[in-house]
Formats: structure tokens, sequence, C-alpha cells
């Protein structure tokens, strides 16, 4: 699998029909509920638009699919169907992402706000659209709701999620047998058959709180570390860069239970899964002390639906990796740095356990996680996240170490690591199992006397410049070049990371095509594709729904709802036929070009999953888009 693991049967799961279904292991979470019959994509209008609108000042940019290679007549009409721009497309040829002809239309020099326009060409006409700011405002909330929805160990209330509300999930009310003291594996285990040496603990954690990690009920520290670190981003750059809106993030303006509190209110669903993370580190006195648990998950896959909270899995403890242990040192040091001046003692908490977690990784510097294994899958119920090269991983965290305290030692660890210097942002982007762009990015952005920070920052400004020259090269605008053309399980993820970074570059610059990078950027996300489709539900005309996950489940169960408005779905998957996943495996039997790899079906979870660290850069960018408004 593109995102660093590879699908292995596990036997069969039982759906909540009580029919027998394949199980997969995966990066994320397995089985299928369903499947069906192959189908070929409706994808509608040939004029293909951010379906939700643009910004009046920003770019505005569409793509044509068509089978003329000359120039053809374009107008932009209003809700009243009187034409209001026009002019002539530029042909881009055959796009080898979307194996179609496709020419490319601009009409950025039009800023009348308003709603329901459309543009016309070659005889058809798009998706209505709006210009405007509102809908990216309401964005940069929504985009939020959903880690509210997936917080684990607490009553979710219908009255802050309408439509989302539930009983709490692993608290240990049968049947669920809860995550309020959890055991680590048993030796007896198949895993432990792939470790250097048999590996359990005589004790058991409260491990409660939390977020669900994606579609399954398991928790993992290196996804939720990546995760939470880029909301404290989000917030870091709301109180600091030149073009932001510093009062949109402040308290009592999310969803959530502690709005009131006096608190930025992104900063508490942040300590949400903080609070989490320092209960998943080892506890002095016991074997491996200071490290973290990889992960806690059920022992085996549960069908599609289930309610977190009537869960009958069994859950267990991972052997503690270096990874784990890094992401939390990472996070925890940059969830020092902003709790500071809203509640000093939880930031040294976070702060002790940060330094603690370093040094536990020095001395074990190389516990991997295992990977998947064809013939013995040691993660039955959950993905295995396996990474055995944690340089990246002690980069970010003596970076977060070094921004908080200033300590010298941090910052030679910083310039002593060959990833420093490295080139770091690949135009795949970055993900859970390459993090070295994270701690770039803060280096570049938050206050520090790193000798070499000029140099940081160029570095940042010139992986941008790549960036912009690979949207540039694609003609639906996606900052998304992956080598081979092969695009990973996640893709969404990947363009809104390289979107980040491109962002951050705005920030550093103040020059406006970093900006409009990111805006066009946003197009692609949200229909300016070869389906015409948007990947954030509830947005656009055309929108993911039926993403995969045990919880919003409405494709299965009518009761049940779809995920919450702002949740973005992985996206196309070049892998996804191979996976296991039984949907894309009889759907893209003879192959599918990469940007119609995918399905918007609760059973393909090699396309269609949803998880917290994809929305936590829509939530970044989100909110970097919605500061873009005139006159900031």
């Amino acid at each position: 699998m593109a995102a660093g693991s590879v699908a292995v049967a596990a036997g069969l799961a039982i759906a909540a029909t009580g029919a027998a279904v394949p199980a997969f292991a995966a990066d994320h979470s397995a089985p299928s509920g369903v499947q069906q019959a192959t189908q070929q994509p409706d994808t509608g209008p040939r004029v293909r638009v951010n379906q939700v609108g643009y910004l009046p000042h920003g770019p505005k940019g569409a793509t044509l699919v068509t089978e003329a290679t000359a120039p053809l007549a374009w107008e932009l009409r209003d809700a009243a169907g009187a034409v209001v721009a026009h002019g002539t497309t530029t042909p881009r040829g055959v796009d080898p992402s979307a194996g179609l002809n496709v020419h490319g239309i601009e009409f950025g020099t039009y800023k009348k706000e308003g709603a329901g326009y459309t543009l016309v060409a070659d005889g058809d006409a798009s998706h209505p659209f709006d210009i405007g700011t509102a809908a990216y405002e309401r964005l940069r909330l929504d985009a939020k709701t959903y880690f509210y929805t997936q917080r684990s160990g607490t009553p979710i209330s219908d009255e802050l999620a309408p439509g989302y509300g539930r009983a709490a999930g692993h608290v240990g009310i049968a049947p669920n047998q809860g995550d309020t003291a959890v055991p680590c594996q048993e030796l007896g285990d198949d895993s432990q058959k792939l470790f250097a040496e048999p590996w359990t603990c005589d004790y058991t954690s409260d491990v409660t709180g939390g977020w669900y990690d994606a579609g399954d009920h398991g928790k993992y520290v290196v996804n939720g570390g990546i995760a939470v670190a880029q909301l404290m981003q989000e917030y870091e750059r709301s109180v600091s860069a030149r073009s932001a809106d510093e009062g949109a993030l402040a308290d009592a303006t999310l969803r959530v239970p502690e709005a009131g509190n006096g608190v930025p209110d992104l900063l508490d669903e942040a300590r949400w899964q903080l609070e989490w993370l320092l209960k998943m580190q080892v506890q002095p006195g016991r074997p491996m002390a200071g490290m973290a648990f990889h992960k806690v998950a059920d022992v085996d896959w549960t069908g599609l639906p289930q309610d977190p909270a009537t869960d009958p899995q069994k859950r267990v403890l991972y052997r503690p990796s270096t990874a784990a242990t890094l992401n939390l040192a990472a996070a925890a040091a940059q969830g020092a740095r902003v709790f500071a001046p809203h509640d000093a003692a939880f930031a040294e908490r976070l702060l002790a356990a940060a330094r603690t977690a370093y040094d536990a990784a020095k001395a074990d510097p190389a516990v991997y996680a295992p990977g998947p294994n064809a013939q013995l899958d040691p993660n039955p119920g959950s993905g295995p996240y396996n990474d055995d090269r944690v340089a990246d991983e002690f980069y970010w965290a003596a970076a977060e170490l070094f921004l908080t305290t200033g300590d010298a030692a941090y910052r030679d660890e910083v310039l002593a690591s060959p990833v420093h210097t490295a080139d770091i942002f690949g135009a795949g982007g970055f993900s859970w199992n390459s993090v070295a762009p994270l701690g770039r990015m803060d280096l570049a952005t938050v206050p520090n006397d790193l000798p070499d920070r000029k140099a940081v920052k160029r570095s940042v400004v010139a992986a941008a410049e790549r960036y912009l020259a690979d949207q540039e090269a694609q003609p639906f605008g996606q900052a998304y070049a992956p080598p081979g053309g092969d695009y990973a399980f996640g893709s969404n993820s990947q363009v809104l990371n390289n979107m980040q970074v491109i962002g951050t570059a705005y920030d550093l610059t103040n020059q406006p095509k970093f900006r409009d990078g990111v805006l066009r950027g946003m197009d692609y996300l949200l229909g300016r594709n070869a389906l015409n489709r948007s990947f954030v539900t509830g947005y656009g005309d055309v929108f993911s729904e039926n993403q995969h996950s045990r919880q919003y489940a409405h494709q299965l169960d009518p009761s049940l709802p779809n995920p919450p408005a702002g949740t973005i779905a992985g996206g196309p998957n070049s892998t996804a036929a191979g996976t296991g996943d039984p949907v894309a495996a009889e759907v893209f039997a003879e192959g599918c070009a990469a940007q119609f790899c995918y399905i918007d079906d609760i059973g393909s979870w090699s396309t269609n999953e949803i998880t917290i660290n994809w929305n936590a850069p829509l939530s970044w960018v989100a909110s970097f888009v919605g500061d873009q408004d005139e006159g900031r």
C-alpha cells in the first residue's frame, strides 16, 4: 500500500447484517461491510469547477473535458443567466492523471460577489458556484467538528453536534470492555513471533480519551501525534501570521463542550488528544519507562456498522515503539508551548513528558512496530503503522523541544541531525511516517535563535516553489505530482499537506503566488477534478458522503448519519485494486487512471477512508483560506 503498508487477509468478520464478509488489515481499518457490482462513475457536466466557490479577489480556474484540440469560447453566467464574462479556453492536451483531453479556463478578473454562477463551454454548463467568502468561514469550523464527534471516552452531545449524539465509547460498560484497564498483548499472540524478542506487561493502563483514528476504533500514537500537531500549528498560525484572523479560533467559536472556559476552543480540542497521549506513556518503574505504547485497539476487526459504546472486542496495548515515543515528545513539547499562556500546570506536565519521552527514545532508538506479513498478521484488528526510519521523528521532536525551551542541547540535536539540511519535501507530500516537514515549518515560523534559521526559511519557500511548479503542470490545479503518477492511499491528505507548505511560504514571504496556490488546490478538492466531485462532505453539489466508517454508516443503516459536514474522504488511490479492498478490486479490475481510482462507497476503505490526520490539514488549510478575505 502506498501509505507504507500492505493489506493482509485476516479471516472473516461478521457485519451487522449477520453475513460473513472478508476482513482485511489496512493502514486504517477494515473490513468492508458491502460489495457491489462494477460501476462507471457519472461525472456530470464536462466543465469542472470549484462547486463551493471562489474568493472575489482570488484566482478562478476551471477545467473543460473535451475532444477539441483548438481553443473554445467560454461564458460566465450569473444566477439569472446573464453573461457577465467571456473568453477562450487554453488547450492542455491529455492529462495522464485523468486520461482525459482537457482545456483550462481562467476567469479571475471577474470579482463580483454572488451566488449561482455557472461556466458554459463546448455546449455544457458547470455545476453552480458562488463568488464570496462565507463558505470558507463555515468550513473553517466544520472541519473541526469531526474531531469532536471522534472523541472516545465521553458522550457526544446531540445539542452540540445535531444528529451525532451517542453514548461514551470504550468506558467499560458491557458489552464494551473499555479502555479503563487495558492489558498489553499476551505472549501467546501471533504478533510476538515478529518481535526480536517476546514482549508483554503485567499491568493494565487507563487509556481512555483521545480521538478514534478513523473508520475503526483504534487509537494510534503516530497518527494521533501528527493530527494534533497540525491543529496546534493552525492555532499558532492564527496568532502570528500577517493574514490571520486571530479571533476566528478564539474561545466560544467551535462546537465543543469546553466553549466559554477562557481557552481557545481549538486548544480545548487539542487537549482532549494530548491528555490521551500522556496516558499512553509507560510510567516510571516499569520496563521501557518513558516510551509510548504504539497503539490501543481491538484484538480483531468488528463489522460495519458498530457503535463504539457497544464494541464487544477486547482491547490491548501494543508494545512501545521509538516512533510513537518521539511523536509523543514532539506533540507534547509543542503543546507545552501553546498552553503556557492558558494553563501553566498543564504546560509543565506536557514538557516533562516530552523531555522524558525524548530521553527514552534516545536510550531505545530502534524499537520498531512490526510490519504486516502475508502469512502472519500481527494487526488483526488495527492498522500496523510500522516505521523503521525514525531520523525524521528525532528531528521533529528535537525541533519542538528546542522551540519550546530554547535549550542549547536540543538546538545542537537539531543542527547535528542529517535531516536538518536534507531535502525533506517530496512531491508526494508528508505523512505520519514522514514528519520532518512539521519540524522544519515550525523552525521557520516560530520565533527562535537557530543560527541558520534563514536557510530553514529558504528551504520551506523552495519546496513551495516546486509544488507551485507541479501545480502549474496539472490541468486540474492540484499541487500534487507523485512519483510515477501513482496516487497514494489518502492522496487528498497529501494534496492538503503540500498546500500547507505553500501556505507557510506565503506567511514567510507575503508573495501572492503562494496564497493563490493554496486557493487553486482547494478548487481540486471541491470539485475541479476528473470525477467532478467535492471530496468534502456537505460542500458542493456532488460530494462524498459514504466514507468508510463504523459509526457514520448511513449507507448500511439509514438510522445512522453520514460523516459530519467538513469531513474529507481519503481520495483516489492508484493501488486500490490490489489492497484487499473488495469494492475496489471489483470496480477497478481492469485498472484506472489515477484520478478515477476512487469510489464513494462505505466498503471501499482504500479510497474512501476518513481519518484524523487527513482532516487536520483540511482544518489548517480551511483556516488559511478563510483568512484570505479582502482587506486582511
